[in-house]
């Protein structure tokens, strides 16, 4: 594995950018920014799970610079064959099972797609990138997107920072540790040009309407329930997609091989407080015709098996040696995420029919 202090690359090298997951909700973010932001030819690798969606890609499909593959991280022959073809400088890997309730009924599913996925796409990595000739071989990266609930759960006090001992408590977030723990000895034993990046809780448009946020607006928007687990005083670090995207375009170009940066967004909210805040804006916004408040729709139900407490990202590391800060107070970035929630029901409307109550309750 690369040393502390390596040249780090500048992304006016890049020509083509392979991104894995990304029909998804994090993924097309970053393809839609880099669609608009950058010059780079986008590769989208994405297998179409119940959660991907092409929609989210709909201007950027149009683009000459995008190239779309249905395809599954676990088939080897796949992904050789569309490295060979693509040819990529970046391979960001986004394709994941990511949702903890489901992980919850059916661990299988994720330690397919997360365990068995990423070691198959870092082989065909590893014997793409080895088989380059200089400079593109020494211009490669491989950046894998994790979470920070690798990490565990914190108490009333502290922050997750780069340094935090893995302590997974889902499947979920026991798969993604594996595979963290899977890019770092491809990196340590083969050489393979690593990067790793572990952020907060996302939210903002596009996400799929199982989710809590995206799951309580529309709830609350249409006056069903809204059920929270527990006590709904869990803690989370609430990061705005858009941010996101930019500090991993940032990370996969400037981050030193071998390193790992937290992503957070300093905005620390208990679950509870964010349904009182989407009721309250909703109820401004459009008020239910029998002018109730929609915080008399909350319903306190069984907690999620194994709940964490609480999560909270240093993201110091990144704002110093990168010069990433977030843009988006939670705040600001809630309000327009339940605006583009009100402007796009054609695009959440085919997706509700399965996400209306919480999951994980088995």
């Amino acid at each position: 594995m690369a040393a502390k202090g390596e040249d780090v690359l500048s992304a006016s090298s890049v020509k083509t950018v392979l991104v894995t997951g990304g029909a998804g909700f994090i993924g097309s973010a970053l393809i839609r920014h880099l669609i608009a932001e950058t010059d780079v030819r986008v590769v989208n690798v994405d297998k179409l799970t119940y959660a991907a969606n092409l929609a989210n890609l709909a201007a950027e499909a149009r683009s000459p610079r995008y190239r779309f593959f249905r395809a599954d991280i676990c088939s080897a022959p796949d992904m050789a064959q569309i490295l060979a073809e693509t040819r990529p400088d970046r391979i960001i890997h986004l394709a994941a099972e990511s949702h903890v309730d489901r992980s919850i009924e059916g661990p299988m599913d994720f330690v397919q797609t997360n365990v068995v996925g990423t070691a198959t796409l870092l082989s065909a990595a590893h014997r793409y990138w080895s088989g380059l000739s200089e400079p593109d071989k020494s211009d490669f990266r491989f950046h894998h997107v994790s979470t920070d609930e690798v990490f565990g759960s914190l108490g009333e006090e502290g922050l997750f920072t780069e340094e935090t001992a893995y302590d997974p408590r889902s499947p979920y977030s026991a798969t993604k540790a594996a595979s963290d723990h899977l890019v770092r000895a491809w990196g340590h034993t083969f050489g393979l040009p690593v990067v790793l990046s572990n952020c907060s809780n996302n939210y903002g448009p596009y996400h799929f309407p199982e989710k809590l946020i995206p799951l309580m607006i529309l709830n609350a928007l249409a006056g069903l329930p809204l059920p929270v687990y527990g006590d709904g005083q869990n803690v989370r670090d609430w990061l705005h997609v858009e941010d996101h995207a930019r500090a991993l375009w940032l990370v996969c170009n400037r981050g030193q091989l071998g390193e790992s940066y937290n992503i957070g967004g300093h905005n620390e909210v208990k679950n509870l407080d964010i349904v009182n805040l989407i009721c309250d804006q909703l109820d401004a916004l459009t008020p239910l015709a029998n002018r109730q408040s929609r915080r008399s729709l909350i319903q306190f139900v069984a907690d999620r098996p194994g709940h964490d407490r609480r999560y909270a990202i240093d993201a110091g590391k990144i704002g110093r040696d990168l010069g990433w800060t977030p843009v988006y107070d939670f705040t600001r970035g809630l309000g327009s995420t339940i605006e583009w929630y009100l402007a796009n029901e054609a695009w959440w409307a085919p997706l509700r029919s399965a996400s209306r109550e919480r999951r994980g309750l088995a």
